[in-house]
């Protein structure tokens, strides 16, 4: 049941404890809040702010457990608040590990500082949780990507026009590596994972029997990342990665070198914007 009084309160106090900086957020300077207003919060929350408002009051309706995730996100809350945010919503918590999407405080973090950087936070079958801006502008918008084409390994094999963002040279490459991926998660996780239900949905595809009959496991990407962007040409950048070892997530930062024709073209992405891709 629903602690509408708890819930109320509990909301209140954690956005009255984030600054704007905490959250990605600039500081105007005439602010005179002492924490995160209202229509900031919803905002993060991708809700409006008479709703967000009134679950504060303690008026509103009984929030969906998608709401109440969304929430916990946009508030930046850790796994312990999160779940205590759960049950006073009358829900039982999702679960942790490696099954789980919610993205740590500390990983939301960084990525918020992010800002002129692509960067992206994914679980360990590719699913894309979070995005900068100019990482949205890279890679696409993951946000549009539903069931198991959430996956770059799923997508890769089911979608031709993913390995048309990617030199034909390396195709092979990134071919093995995925494949080589879920072989070893499905022996790290179990044969009811996300990862062997992937497996299960590509044997369909030839080519991903080709290179999975092949048992290749610990198979690397290429150092790397070459993109074929559809708007500023080839993009050649390091990946650097950061691991979250509790939620199995990763967070992508994406650099090219500087002064180099790849820099130059991430600048421009910066100022053009976000383009409809594929990958």
């Amino acid at each position: 049941m629903i602690d509408r009084d708890g819930l109320g309160s509990f909301l209140r106090l954690r956005r009255e404890s984030l600054q704007p900086e905490d959250v990605g957020l600039m500081r105007g300077q005439r602010r005179r809040t002492s924490g995160l207003r209202r229509e900031e919060v919803a905002g993060l929350c991708h809700m409006s702010t008479d709703y967000y408002a009134r679950l504060e009051r303690g008026t509103g309706p009984h929030p969906s457990e998608q709401m109440i995730a969304a929430i916990a996100q946009g508030l930046h809350l850790t796994l312990g608040e999160r779940d205590h945010l759960f049950r006073l919503a009358g829900h039982a918590p999702p679960p942790r590990g490696s099954a789980s999407e919610f993205v740590s405080p500390g990983l939301m973090r960084i990525l918020d500082r992010l800002t002129d950087t692509p960067a992206e936070i994914i679980t360990e079958v590719g699913d894309t949780l979070r995005q900068t801006p100019l990482g949205l502008a890279v890679l696409g918008d993951a946000s549009l990507r539903t069931g198991p084409g959430r996956s770059i390994g799923y997508r890769w094999f089911t979608d031709p026009s993913v390995r048309e963002a990617y030199p034909p040279e390396e195709r092979e490459q990134l071919s093995r590596v995925y494949a080589s991926g879920l072989r070893e998660l499905i022996a790290l996780r179990g044969s009811g994972s996300r990862a062997a239900e992937l497996a299960a949905l590509l044997q369909d595809d030839a080519d991903f029997r080709r290179v999975w009959d092949a048992q290749d496991v610990g198979v690397l990407p290429p150092e790397f990342k070459r993109f074929l962007h559809p708007t500023v040409g080839r993009l050649d950048l390091n990946c650097q990665t950061l691991l979250d070892p509790d939620q199995s997530h990763r967070l992508l930062v994406y650099t090219a070198v500087p002064g180099s024709d790849s820099h130059e073209k991430l600048q421009l992405l910066t100022v053009i914007g976000t383009q409809t891709i594929s990958n």
